[in-house]
């Protein structure tokens, strides 16, 4: 019973003991949860963390991250030592200085220290094994496969100190390879070790003993290792709690060297502890052991142990026993069986005993060991028989057995159909697309994409087979464990089924290389050195066919969903049996698990893009767009890329010779939340690529492959690591031509990343000087190739800093060798761990000066990088989505802030145009628009500098900052100077009027004070209503005639007397009087032959070629265009309805009509316009004007004409004599005729006020309103579309301004008069807010008067001041005599506000229904505001096409540019010699190199579209870029109403300009739909 009590005390302590240190290592209540790799493999404050020592919190965290990066140094992990008491004093104990005892000093023992005082320090191993038992399977097989790199024992039986079962994780052993080479078949073999049958030595203790066995083991396998972690290892201590019982394994893998310790492969297995405490443990051993190794005590006969011994002597396997404490060499005591003395014995001399034992028993034949027996032996738990591993397993081997009996070079035609030869001449067809060669490039181009089509719908045929089939639906699992497990059960059973015949075939291409590298060398160029050639290069296919791995599988998934996509897209409703939509959201979800995603396929050379975007659209759905930092690499093949990533960032990254990275692939790391403050991103994004000059592409490689690959992930990455191995010249000049080539292209296309050079496998790294001359040779190399790479890109740079920001002292790293002596059984070496780590703080300190790009920016630039390339200058076909996006919402931003500009110029003008016409403003200086202006342009500045300095994308923006806030100036002045020449005109205009004026004042307070009179006259008279009409009637006629009799008639004018006069002054009046009836069809002529006089014959004449050839005819129908455009102007600019029309107004517009046909130039056929050209034109403008002049006159006449306007005036004087006569006090009698004259001036300053706030509702609930200029015109292509109306298409095209201004026009009307309740409720608004201002006037004006004693003429001024910013109301008339008896002020006060209420009442029952409100009443129509908004831009066209310039600004500086530009035949153009209308796109034909155009009609000199703007003057600003994509909209078009544009040019679309039939298939959907894209 004392025993048991012993032991149940003693195990008690060790759970105690556990407990705290679970505590201790910050793992509690974790056991449940476990530990999860994506904790792990993120970017934290610990992976940055250098070797140095960290407290005990952190030590779980530490240990992990170095064990990821590789260092086995993991094991030694200083401890930060807290200062404890004892330590203190013992420092503090005052040094002895009398005489010295030093037996006592030295020898005597102290006295203990309390247990409470002193922590026992955490051992190693028990680090190691707290961490394997708290991770999850996942994190379990990370880190053992991690330790197995570092070249430690392996756990392989692990007992667990919380449930006691004993378990064997084969699962962590899955993804290890070794390599070896055997002596006895000089075979070079790689794999999988849970598949490996060698010999296994099992080593293991009764007892305790003296000697350490795995110090032992150690010098057995390599002696300068510690594959055993062992007493005499740093951080050893006797506090260990988790080791005993636990089984180790390690292999030894010989290199085929004589030096090798061992012939072949051997496993050798240890269990810590006392074996005869671990019976199952020893059970399993010895019956798996090839050899059995036991340490022994001197043991009594009586001991347990000896029994043991006895069976493993009896045992027909050989035993070694190795006595601790006998002193004798080698003893072999029979067959198989030895002992060994240790004590007091050499240990090397032990190590080569024990060696040369072992090697005499494994050359007999012996059971072989594989490591997944091990799971067959009761008592043990096997961690693969977890549900989720099972299950995922089940799948993976049913896919896996499908492959059975199929040639391994077939598989993949068979099972991956998709991405085979399709895929791949898919690919090449769109480089050829891409290409454009040959003349008529648009058939050219549609037949390359009806054969993409055909592909793809090949594609799409072949569906899902059964093979795809179980991976899809696996992968719609929502169990996430099951699916990862899955995934790597599938990547373990691929790797299985595929290596053996790889390895082979990897044999036979190295010897065929090996031969071909001979004769080569021996300049041998017979037909053999071809032949060989020839078979190296069906190897090197083979090998390519024969790879199958998890990447194949994911490469054919993108190929599903591009080809069904692409088919679904082109045949819509064609209906779809396979649902795709799902896939991109899988793979998204697997990137964020971990798993690196294909970004180019190497194979065939080609970004799969719909893909790549359909992923990249997911992952931001799941994440949000986050903003990630770009780390792209490049470097020779087979320099350690992938390798240096896996170690940097505990990547996934292929590094085995036999799979190199093939293209580029992805892969997220996660930033940690402390770092994210730091840093300005979420996630680091590492693209790993093809090395370049890769051996697997030999025969095929080509340059261009490189320099398309450099280009690509140098324009990805935010910084590019070159990766440069060892120094050898050549490689090196190679590697830096194709980068800095890469670099300069980004220069040369505004995108500004930057590098880091790494120089790996350099000898001596620690002898600076050496790096010094290292640096300065690569400084000069890099500036050659600077040289080199700007004389092929035709450009200036004479050293690589010309290119990029690069400082040789801190951007070129030089890395120790990988490994720590020579493999197979080298560990990594330390300083190589810390050279990642020290290159990873550095990317880390130069991405936070970054802000990175968000994911969405990230896909936008894999496009525009991806379609650039496929393009042969690149320089010239990069566009870059970002940018262009980018821009777009800084023009929407300018035209939010224009608007607030213009709408508060708009708000200053409407104020004081009261002013002038209230006659409170008689001058308007510059200075006082700038300061009625100041606070919201000062407003405006701000935000334009809070957007370009806190925006995203500040950096990008900076480049227009200048440019824009020179517009919002250029603006703002104009602005001023056009409402300073507005009101200058409108006081010009009252000046004009000043006499009229005041003699109507004079008529109106006479009428008022006679009407007063007669009611006063009367006022005792009972009269009813209609005797007072009729007497005022009686007498109103007489007051009228006396007021006018001095007054001459009113001037009849005669407009067509005028143009008749003025045109016999120009011309003669016989030709005059004969075109009066000829003129009026002009504008609707399309020949304009009969109208010009040749000057000379054109240098050649073609055959059948016209006198006015069509582009002359569109000349003149665009100059006729222009002088109606400009007669409106004119007209519009004459304020004939405030002062009255002028003859010299028409003479003006005949001038001008005159003026602009003398400017008109001819395009390619000399000519002059007959006589009779110039009469009708002008006729035609000056009766068009005319119309209009006499429109505005009579306007002019009703406000102006005392007979007219006083008969209107007649009702309000007749209110006013009934007033009087009622017996009305003048108060009364004068506040309601204030109120009843207010209601006019109200009406207008409501439509006046509602037209500037309607315009700017419209900008916010208009769709087509909301943005900039191209967002309009994206709603005007589609109207057009919906709408298809031909004529409005060619008004579009040809007048694009008219056009422009016709859709606002209609836009603005049918919201103001459809069913939109907002603009009534709107006016009624302002209704309410006048009353208001009329209300407050009259109370003002009543507080003022009564508190300084005024009068009625007082009461008046102040009103109307009040009022003079609101409304127009000139209250002269009511001044004077007539309304000196008013003192009751309060009481005028009191009718105001009374009689008011009827008056707003009536203008709201007035404006019931929307089709009430009537246009003509805005003094400045909404239309005309937004007009004005919108159509103040570039209208400039494309010389080819007629598309206009997209630029918010009218003589802008730089390019005009569009975002897509049409068809050349839509303009009219043709093929020279022929009828046929073109069908090139100008983007199409800029983009091939041997095309040319004819730019001179009479001349046969030809241009090539690629240099378009040497061509002459109108061409030479105008920047087109090559663009082959779709562009449905104008090819829909153009079938649509191909009869009606032959009709319209009198050509034909055929012979050279036949519509390709692919043209056809766009419907008007899909053509709308691609406006999205463009605009």
């Amino acid at each position: 019973m004392v025993g048991l009590d012993h032991f149940e005390d003693k195990e008690r302590c060790k759970r105690d003991n556990i407990n705290q240190l679970v505590g201790r290592l910050n793992l509690l209540g974790k056991y449940r949860s476990k530990l999860k790799s994506q904790a792990f493999l993120q970017v934290s404050a610990p992976s940055l963390q250098r070797h140095e020592p960290c407290e005990e919190s952190d030590l779980v965290q530490t240990y992990i991250q170095r064990l990821l990066m590789t260092d086995y140094r993991a094991r030694y992990i200083p401890i930060k030592e807290k200062p404890s008491k004892v330590y203190n004093t013992q420092r503090t104990v005052v040094l002895d200085t009398g005489k010295t005892n030093a037996f006592e000093k030295i020898f005597k023992r102290s006295a203990p220290v309390n247990e409470q005082s002193s922590r026992q320090p955490i051992h190693p191993m028990d680090i190691q094994m707290i961490v394997y038992l708290y991770a999850d399977h996942f994190l379990r097989q990370l880190i053992v496969t991690k330790l197995s790199q570092c070249q430690y024992a392996l756990p392989l039986l692990v007992p667990s100190p919380f449930t006691q079962e004993i378990e064997f994780p084969l699962w962590t052993f899955r993804q290890i390879k070794k390599s070896w080479k055997s002596h006895k078949r000089n075979v070079s073999k790689n794999q999988t070790i849970h598949q490996a049958e060698t010999p296994m030595i099992a080593f293991f203790r009764f007892s305790e003993v003296s000697a350490s066995k795995s110090e032992l083991m150690n010098s057995l396998i390599n002696e300068r290792h510690n594959t055993f972690f062992h007493r005499h290892c740093c951080g050893s201590s006797k506090s260990r709690l988790l080791m005993d019982g636990v089984v180790e394994i390690a292999w030894y893998c010989p290199s085929g060297d004589k030096n090798d310790k061992f012939a072949d492969c051997v496993a050798f297995c240890n269990l810590h502890g006392d074996a005869q405490s671990n019976e199952t443990q020893l059970k399993i051993l010895t019956k798996e052991s090839s050899i059995n190794v036991v340490l022994l005590p001197n043991l009594d006969r009586s001991d347990k142990s000896v029994a043991m011994v006895e069976k493993l002597y009896s045992s027909r396997k050989p035993l070694i026993c190795l006595l601790t404490e006998d002193d004798s060499g080698v003893s072999k005591l029979q067959e198989g069986k030895y002992k060994i003395g240790l004590k007091q014995r050499n240990k090397s001399d032990i190590s080569e005993d024990v060696r040369r034992a072992i090697k005499e028993c494994l050359s007999k034949s012996l059971s072989v060991f594989k490591l997944m027996n091990i799971g067959k032996h009761t008592g043990i738990k096997v961690d693969e028989n977890d549900d989720d591993c099972r299950r995922g397993k089940e799948t993976a081997e049913w896919m896996v057995k499908l492959l059975d009996g199929k040639e391994l070079s077939k598989i993949k035609e068979t099972f991956l159909p998709c991405q085979g030869k399709l895929w791949h001449d898919w690919c090449l067809k769109n480089k050829e697309l891409r290409r454009p060669q040959g003349d008529n490039i648009e058939m050219h181009n549609s037949k390359k994409q009806t054969e993409m089509h055909k592909i793809r719908e090949l594609q799409k045929a072949s569906g899902l087979s059964h093979f795809m089939k179980l991976f899809t639906d696996k992968m719609d699992s929502r169990n996430v464990d099951e699916k990862i497990y899955f995934l790597k059960w599938l990547g373990i059973l691929l790797d299985e089924y595929t290596s053996e015949d790889l390895s082979m075939l990897h044999h036979k291409y190295d010897e065929k290389w090996s031969k071909v590298l001979d004769l080569k060398k021996k300049h041998d160029k017979t037909e053999h050195l071809t032949a060989e050639q020839s078979q190296l290069e069906m190897l090197s296919e083979k090998l390519n066919a024969a790879t199958f791995g998890l990447e194949h599988i994911l490469r054919e998934i993108g190929q599903i969903y591009e080809s069904n996509v692409s088919v679904n897209k082109k045949n819509k409703g064609s209906g779809c049996k396979l649902d795709v939509s799902s896939l991109p959201r899988t793979v998204a979800e697997l990137m964020i698990s971990g798993f690196p995603l294909e970004l180019m396929d190497g194979d065939a050379a080609h970004v799969p893009l719909i893909w790549v975007q359909a992923v990249l659209d997911q992952l931001i759905k799941i994440l949000g767009d986050q903003r990630v930092f770009v780390l792209s690499v490049l470097g020779i093949q087979s320099t350690g890329k992938s390798t240096m990533l896996n170690a940097m960032f505990g990547l996934q990254f292929a590094v085995s010779a036999g799979r190199c990275t093939r293209g580029a692939f992805m892969q997220l790391v996660k930033v940690s939340e402390e770092l994210r403050k730091q840093l300005n991103f979420d996630y680091i994004l590492v693209v790993d690529t093809e090395g370049l000059r890769a051996l697997e592409l030999a025969g095929r490689s080509t340059r261009n492959h490189d320099n398309e690959m450099a280009t690509f992930v140098v324009g990805l990455g935010n910084m590019t690591l070159i990766n440069i191995f060892g120094e050898n010249p050549a490689e090196m000049q190679d590697i830096l031509q194709i980068v800095v080539q890469a670099f300069l292209r980004m220069k040369k296309v505004r995108l500004n990343p930057s590098c880091m050079f790494v120089h790996q496998n350099v000898g001596d790294i620690t002898a600076g000087e050496k790096n010094m001359v290292g640096k300065r040779h690569l400084q000069e190399k890099l500036d050659e190739m600077t040289q080199l790479a700007a004389k092929e890109e035709v450009c200036d740079a004479e050293c690589f800093s010309d290119v990029i920001k690069f400082d040789i002292k801190t951007d070129v790293r030089y890395f120790a060798q990988l490994w720590e002596g020579s493999p197979p059984m080298a560990p990594p070496n330390p300083r190589y761990s810390e050279n990642v780590q020290e290159l990873k703080s550095t990317i880390l300190s130069h991405a936070s000066k970054s802000n990175g790009v968000t994911l969405a920016q990230f896909k936008d630039r894999v496009g525009d990088l991806w379609n650039a390339l496929l393009n042969e200058n690149f320089v010239f076909s990069f566009k870059n989505t970002l940018e262009i996006v980018t821009y777009r919402k800084l023009e929407e931003e300018y035209a939010k802030w224009t608007w607030s500009l213009r709408s508060a110029m708009l708000e200053i003008e409407d104020k004081l145009r009261n002013r002038i016409n209230n006659r409170q403003l008689h001058k308007v200086e510059s200075r006082e628009l700038e300061e009625e202006m100041a606070k919201t342009f000062e407003k405006v500045k701000s935000f334009m500098k809070h957007y370009f300095e806190e925006h995203k994308e500040k950096e990008m923006l900076i480049q227009w900052k200048l440019k824009f806030q020179e517009k919002i100036k250029h603006l703002y002045g104009e602005l001023v100077r056009d409402a300073k020449t507005k009101l200058e005109n409108i006081i010009y205009q009252k000046k004009a009027l000043t006499k009229m004026d005041g003699e109507k004042t004079l008529r109106e307070r006479r009428l008022l004070e006679k009407s007063k009179e007669l009611a006063l006259s009367l006022k005792d008279k009972a009269l009813d209503e209609n005797e007072l009409r009729r007497l005022f009637d009686s007498v109103w006629e007489k007051w009228v005639s006396e007021l006018t009799g001095d007054v001459p008639p009113f001037k009849e004018i005669n407009i067509e007397h005028d143009i008749f006069t003025i045109l016999n002054e120009m011309h003669e009046e016989a030709l005059v009087r004969d075109r009066l009836n000829q003129f009026g069809n002009i504008v609707h002529m399309s020949d304009f032959t009969i109208y010009v006089n040749p000057i000379k014959k054109s240098i050649r004449n073609y055959i059948n070629t016209p006198l006015l050839p069509p582009e002359e005819q569109e000349s003149i129908k665009q100059l006729i265009h222009n002088v109606i455009r400009q007669t409106e102007n004119q007209v519009k600019s004459k304020s004939v309805a405030k002062i009255g029309y002028n003859s010299s107004y028409i003479q003006e517009i005949a001038q001008l009509v005159k003026d602009t046909l003398g400017g008109h130039k001819c395009m390619y056929i000399k000519y002059e316009f007959k006589k009779e050209f110039i009469v009708d034109l002008i006729l035609y403008m000056c009766k068009e004007a005319g119309m209009r002049f006499a429109e505005l006159h009579q306007v002019f006449r009703e406000a102006n004409d005392p007979l007219i306007y006083l008969e209107k005036k007649k009702p309000e004087y007749y209110s006013v004599f009934k007033g009087f006569c009622e017996g009305a006090t003048s108060a009364a009698v004068f506040g309601a005729l204030i109120c009843s004259e207010l209601k006019n001036p109200i009406l207008q300053s409501v439509y006046n006020k509602t037209a500037n706030d309607l315009a700017g509702e419209m900008r916010t609930n208009i769709p087509a309103f909301k943005g900039n200029r191209s967002n309009l015109e994206k709603h005007i292509l589609k109207a057009l579309a919906e709408e298809e109306d031909f004529h409005k298409f060619m008004k579009y095209i040809h007048h694009p301004r008219d056009h422009f201004e016709d859709f606002i026009q209609n836009e603005v009307k049918a919201y103001i008069t459809e069913g939109n309740s907002s603009t009534l409720a709107m006016i009624k608004g302002n209704i309410r807010h006048k009353e208001q201002c009329v209300i407050m006037a009259a109370e003002r004006a009543t507080a003022e008067v009564l508190s300084k004693g005024g009068d009625a003429n007082m009461w008046l001024e102040i009103f109307s001041d009040c009022l003079k910013d609101e409304l127009e109301y000139n209250k002269e008339h009511l001044t004077g005599n007539c309304c000196q008896d008013i003192t009751d002020f309060e009481l005028l006060e009191e009718v105001v506000k009374r009689e008011l209420r009827p008056i707003t009442e009536e203008l709201n029952k007035y404006l019931t229904n929307l089709s009430d409100i009537e246009m003509k009443m805005f003094r400045e129509p909404p239309d005309e505001i937004l007009i004005e908004h919108f159509c103040q831009c570039c209208w400039v066209q494309c010389p080819f096409c007629n598309v206009v310039c997209v630029n918010t600004m009218e003589d802008h500086p730089g390019d005009h540019i569009a975002p897509f530009h049409r068809n050349c035949g839509m303009n009219g153009i043709i093929y020279r010699g022929t009828t046929n209308l073109c069908i090139d796109f100008c983007t199409s034909s800029v983009a091939s190199d041997t095309k040319s155009f004819f730019p001179k009609r009479n001349s046969d000199e030809t241009v090539l579209w690629k240099e378009y703007r040497t061509a002459g003057p109108e061409l030479e600003n105008w920047s087109i870029t090559p663009d082959l994509s779709e562009l449905p909209y104008w090819k829909w078009f153009v079938c649509r109403f191909q009869a009606d544009l032959e009709k319209y040019y009198k050509k034909t679309f055929s012979g050279c300009g036949k519509i390709p039939n692919e043209w056809r298939s766009y419907t008007k959907e899909l053509a709308m739909e691609s406006l999205e894209k463009y605009l």
